[in-house]
């Protein structure tokens, strides 16, 4: 029986090892981390974690699951598999709940803020130098020599969540049709979801033993010495319409207050409300990634709204692909290029436009994760729905597959040309030496990343 408060986790659980009781596992539970480690890891995260989703997971896995054994593996896909459905990016949400699940809602927020603020930051001041000084090939160079690195932890991603994730015949047939679907059909990665989501259905109704993953036999075993795991107790289901509808009211509340600021204070309040609505818009049909609503904003903002040019469009993407987090942070230049064109080049005129790009952005996807968590914990034990979660991991699997040979071809042969004289040799050397230095020799990330930067910029100094 509990009988102090202290035994219960942050979101109503309590482990079913606790310090004290007799233990007959190999690993002692691992207690929850102090606010101030959580938001240490969360800082670093946000300045570190460069290419995409892809290794945003990567990094959250390598940390969270095998260093610091915050959560186990099982529970780290399985909130994976949900973040999937929302919109937004799923790499932020799943640190949203994580950090949930660690502190609370505030251990929420820390989590995901931190993983947005430092690369709208770098954009801000990329978005600064472009319009003052111009794309400066130095900078490109920069970021074109970290891109192999990128490759090399996107590989590392694919390779750890494969190995975890595709433990059966139907799971690995999903990630291979999807691969298929989106690399040579240029399928969506929406569609892709939800027909998975009608097979894990289907065959859980019909077939549930093809859902049956062979290993789940020993995934007890996997689930001890971590603090957030399958083996949790969680207690009955807690009304989830109250918390929701309160929830939205301060969600809508912070959404307002800064839309009656510049009905008061900012000039053009017609521009400033047609910014707000749109990135508000672009945050709920952002389901399948950043690939999926890049095209809609550069559709929009340069066609209809003539915000930007096409060219400077082109040029904030690379800009944010060169900066960490996630890379729907483009909107961020949208935003900024817009307040600075339509205010005849003033550059405060753009960061304010920055600033509300990507808080009206980011915004509801704490309201998508906060409200969605409860029903991520109650999902827990259904074999229906943890077939269905199954198959999206899969699909997850097939999507880095895809994204890894997109980055890779791009990063080896830059000219587009996929033949032996256009190969890249150096970034291919760098890639198979980042591998190396990062899986037999352990090199911290944060290392790897100067170094990668110090090699483009000795290439661009020596004509490489």
């Amino acid at each position: 029986m509990v009988t102090d408060m202290t035994d219960f986790c942050v979101d109503g659980t309590t482990p079913l090892s606790e310090p004290g009781m007799p233990q007959d596992e190999p690993f002692a539970p691992v207690q929850r981390p102090a606010f101030r480690e959580s938001l240490r890891f969360w800082f670093k995260l946000g300045w570190i974690s460069f290419g995409g989703t892809a290794a945003h997971i990567a990094i959250m896995h390598d940390d969270l699951v095998e260093k610091k054994r915050w959560i186990s593996n099982a529970s780290f896909l399985h909130a994976l598999s949900h973040c999937m459905l929302l919109p937004g990016p799923e790499a932020q949400q799943l640190a949203i709940y994580i950090g949930w699940k660690l502190h609370g809602k505030w251990g929420g927020v820390v989590a995901g803020t931190l993983f947005v603020l430092p690369s709208m930051f770098v954009l801000l001041a990329l978005s600064v130098i472009y319009v003052q000084l111009g794309n400066l090939p130095w900078i490109a160079a920069m970021f074109n020599g970290l891109k192999p690195a990128v490759i090399a932890l996107v590989i590392i991603a694919l390779h750890r969540v494969a190995k975890r994730a595709l433990r059966g015949p139907v799971q690995s047939g999903v990630a291979a049709a999807a691969f298929v679907c989106m690399f040579f059909f240029d399928v969506s990665l929406l569609l892709v979801m939800l027909g998975v989501v009608v097979l894990g259905i289907v065959l859980g109704r019909l077939w549930p033993g093809l859902l049956h993953r062979p290993s789940e036999a020993g995934a007890e075993e996997d689930e001890r010495g971590y603090f957030i795991s399958l083996n949790s107790v969680t207690p009955e289901p807690a009304p989830l319409l109250k918390p929701a509808a309160k929830l939205t009211s301060i969600v809508l509340l912070l959404w307002l207050l800064p839309l009656t600021a510049f009905y008061f204070f900012a000039g053009d309040f017609h521009f400033w409300k047609t910014l707000v609505l749109f990135f508000t818009k672009t945050a709920f049909v952002t389901i399948g990634g950043s690939y999926t609503v890049i095209p809609y904003v550069a559709q929009v903002t340069v066609s209809k709204l003539h915000w930007l040019t096409s060219s400077q469009m082109t040029d904030g993407f690379a800009l944010a692909e060169a900066t960490p987090g996630p890379l729907i942070i483009v909107v961020a230049f949208v935003g900024f290029m817009a307040g600075y064109n339509h205010f005849h080049g003033s550059p405060w005129m753009g960061t304010l436009g920055l600033l509300a790009t990507t808080f009206y952005t980011f915004l509801p996807c704490f309201l998508f994760v906060f409200a969605g968590a409860p029903l991520v914990e109650q999902t827990r034990g259904k074999p229906t729905i943890q077939g269905v979660l199954q198959l999206i991991t899969a699909v997850v699997v097939g999507a880095i597959l895809d994204l890894t040979l997109f980055l890779g071809k791009a990063v080896i042969f830059p000219s587009g040309t996929v033949t032996l004289r256009q190969l890249d040799a150096i970034s291919l050397g760098w890639v198979v030496l980042s591998l190396v230095l990062l899986r037999r020799f352990k090199l911290n990330v944060i290392y790897l990343i100067l170094l990668s930067i110090g090699v483009g910029l000795i290439r661009y100094l020596s004509g490489l």
